[in-house]
């Protein structure tokens, strides 16, 4: 186990670098490789390509959160092929169609919602979730660039805000902002589904 964390820092080492000389490219390659499948401190990869590039820092947004989307993908395949069993060994039937109606009453912002959070946010499991309930492939990967794309607008904004330090003081200390930020941008979708919700119910 140690040595394959040894290897991966050194895989990292070498292909970061590589990568982020790619440009829009590389940041859409970087969000696609966090989303399916190995880690990648990818808000910080993120801050070093806005700064690096003020004037196209919407460009890096952009490919990021589509390279997130399709990443993606790879978690929420696992969860259509194989997800309903693996849930049905730890929750009875009752209990998971109750899961199922409670996600598909507002199935886009529960993956959209989650995906603007930062880590630690269990982002995969949500993702997980969106496989094992069927969500449509087109809405789900809306849901991801959405919310991928509100939070690193927001990182965006704090690099260029706050000038070169804030490449490391993103890295340490934005989750805090971000996440609350991205509360509020939360809470307002939700009044904004309720209210539409009340509407259509009482016509």
């Amino acid at each position: 186990m140690k040595l394959f964390a040894q290897l991966m820092a050194k895989w990292k080492l070498v292909a970061l670098p590589a990568i982020i000389k790619l440009g829009f490219w590389g940041a859409g390659a970087v969000a696609l490789l966090d989303s399916s499948s190995i880690p990648v401190p990818m808000d910080a990869v993120l801050a070093v390509y806005v700064w690096g590039d003020k004037s196209h820092f919407w460009v890096y947004c952009l490919m990021a959160a589509t390279g997130s989307a399709i990443g993606g993908i790879v978690p929420y395949g696992i969860g259509r092929a194989g997800g309903e069993l693996f849930l049905l060994k730890r929750v009875n039937r009752e209990r998971f169609e109750q899961m199922r109606n409670r996600f598909e009453r507002q199935e886009f912002l529960a993956v959209m919602v989650p995906s603007m959070m930062p880590p630690p946010t269990p982002w995969k499991a949500f993702v997980f979730a969106a496989g094992v309930f069927e969500m449509r492939v087109i809405p789900f990967m809306l849901a991801v660039f959405c919310g991928r794309l509100v939070r690193w607008l927001l990182l965006a904004g704090l690099v260029l805000k706050l000038g070169p330090g804030a490449v490391s003081l993103v890295a340490h200390h934005a989750q805090l902002a971000l996440l609350l930020v991205a509360g509020l941008v939360a809470l307002g979708l939700i009044g904004w589904w309720l209210r539409r919700r009340t509407g259509e119910t009482a016509s």
